[in-house]
């Protein structure tokens, strides 16, 4: 169960940079008394105050990465296209696409004053949620690709909830680090309608411009 954090004073409103993809529905989560940031599929945030970044997940997946000696961090939420083999999570533009919104966190998080070698993520979601393309294991595959890329970027995963065929809230401290996971009713049509609609939108978009990190 997702519990309260405390607060002794006004939380700091989020700030955004203004950069493409960047989460902009801000709103105030009376649960931690935080002002806090959702972020819609597609989206990320990078913080060092004390906000909330809350998204909620079916088959995408969300990394919340942290540098811990800095104390900013960041969340993604996204999903690889339909295309490309089942269970090669880097197959062709599938691949790419998963890199792009990866590279994108991180390189917001460069920007800000995080080292790479400081960096540790918590990885969630890639539950089994969207019927319609269960066959393709969408959601598997971007649970097996958010694992590799941390490793092969030598960015330590500390905690991890993936797979299942829960839609999952998450909600991340950037300012600590701290992440909570909490599993909803297996019927969120919200979820699976948010889900559906970006699965439609990225199978159909061009390929995002490769980003090299840092």
């Amino acid at each position: 169960m997702l519990r309260p954090a405390t607060s002794s004073a006004t939380p700091p409103k989020p700030r955004a940079t203004g950069a493409e993809g960047e989460a902009r529905t801000f709103y105030v989560d009376r649960e931690f008394d935080r002002n806090a940031v959702k972020l819609l599929p597609g989206e990320f945030f990078v913080s060092a105050e004390d906000v909330v970044l809350s998204t909620v997940l079916g088959s995408c997946v969300a990394a919340c990465i942290w540098d811990r000696t800095a104390h900013i961090g960041g969340m993604n939420h996204f999903m690889l296209p339909a295309e490309g083999a089942a269970g090669d999570a880097w197959a062709g533009a599938s691949g790419r696409y998963g890199v792009f919104a990866m590279e994108q966190l991180i390189n917001e998080l460069l920007k800000r004053g995080a080292k790479k070698a400081n960096l540790e993520a918590k990885v969630f979601g890639g539950g089994a949620v969207l019927r319609a393309i269960t066959s393709l294991n969408i959601g598997e595959r971007n649970a097996a690709f958010v694992l590799e890329f941390c490793r092969n970027e030598g960015i330590r995963v500390v905690a991890q909830d993936l797979l299942d065929v829960h839609p999952r809230r998450v909600v991340f401290f950037p300012a600590t680090g701290r992440a909570l996971s909490k599993k909803l009713a297996t019927a969120d049509a919200a979820v699976a309608v948010f889900e559906q609609q970006y699965t439609a939108k990225i199978n159909t978009a061009e390929v995002a411009g490769d980003i090299e990190l840092f």
